[in-house]
């Protein structure tokens, strides 16, 4: 067997050498103590490093076709003069570097990963930290048994809203089914906690909300907003949706639970997000989950 003339195994061993010290280079070099004490540093930090890993990654594939290039073409060297045994092990060493190229890549993505799920992470905490801290919409509205309700009378209360509508079957499980509403706003009545249900439902009367009331023994009122002022102010979605006030702040904004009739999203354990809630607030807390997505029937709003 005629072996080539260039030192094709030479070649190959250094050219891998070459991009095995750029990929050691291009791990990014530090980064914790690049991180600054705030949390707007912080996130700007997160940032420029999930950037900067991209490029690596995009700079090591570059150099890896590169290389890879260069192996084959050697590669056909060998075998147009029958260096057999030379184009074998250039193989293996196109197999090793493949190999190791994908290694080194998975590292990078997985830091990669790991840096936008941190990014992300703080962007939601942020998002919840800015839900938390809206302001509560004054309202002044009648109930159905005939008495005027002003938020401005609660400034020392923590308030709770729920969005009712007597036809919605996810509020018909919470009142037929299982007495949610009920059994919380009795728990927490001595606790300094007022419960207001607001009816938005334009189509709604003011005999079948008192039969309601009156058939559950509401500890509380029923807030007529057929014309949906008070429900468009808030923002409310469904039925149910609830809000919890404190200090004239919406510091919970959400779902009752995680569990539609009775079964929690996912499978997972049933949480009662707004008992979770009054649970910290009254112990002195801050609320834990400000922010989470609503279920149920669409509030039926009169038409604008």
């Amino acid at each position: 067997m005629r072996r080539i003339s260039i030192p094709l195994l030479l070649i190959a061993a250094l050219a891998v050498t070459a991009v095995g010290q750029q990929a050691d280079n291009t791990k990014p070099a530090k980064r914790e103590r690049a991180m600054r004490s705030t949390a707007d540093r912080r996130g700007a930090e997160q940032g420029q490093i999930a950037q900067r890993l991209q490029k690596q990654i995009d700079e090591l594939r570059t150099a890896h076709q590169e290389l890879l290039a260069d192996l084959r073409s050697l590669r056909a060297t060998a075998a147009k003069e029958n260096a057999t045994e030379t184009a074998a092990q250039i193989d293996k060493v196109i197999s090793r570097q493949e190999q190791s190229f994908q290694e080194k890549v998975r590292q990078l993505e997985l830091q990669q990963q790991q840096m936008q799920k941190a990014l992300k992470e703080r962007t939601g905490n942020v998002e919840a930290a800015k839900q938390q801290g809206r302001g509560a919409r004054e309202f002044e509205a009648n109930s159905f048994d005939g008495k005027t309700v002003k938020l401005a009378d609660y400034k020392n209360k923590i308030v709770v809203l729920e969005w009712i509508n007597l036809d919605c079957p996810f509020v018909q499980y919470h009142y037929d089914k299982a007495a949610t509403m009920i059994d919380l706003a009795r728990k927490y009545k001595d606790k300094g906690v007022v419960w207001l249900a607001v009816n938005s439902t334009n189509q709604t009367t003011p005999e079948a909300n008192r039969d309601f009331a009156a058939k559950h023994k509401l500890p509380y009122p029923i807030l007529d907003d057929r014309p949906g002022k008070v429900g468009r102010s808030y923002g409310a979605l469904t039925t149910p949706h609830m809000f919890i006030i404190k200090n004239g702040v919406v510091v919970y904004d959400g779902a009752i639970d995680n569990a539609p009739n009775g079964q929690p999203i996912g499978g997972g354990e049933k949480v009662n997000y707004v008992d979770k809630a009054l649970s910290e607030l009254t112990s002195g807390k801050p609320v834990s989950t400000p922010k989470t997505q609503p279920y149920g029937c669409s509030v039926k709003y009169p038409t604008p």
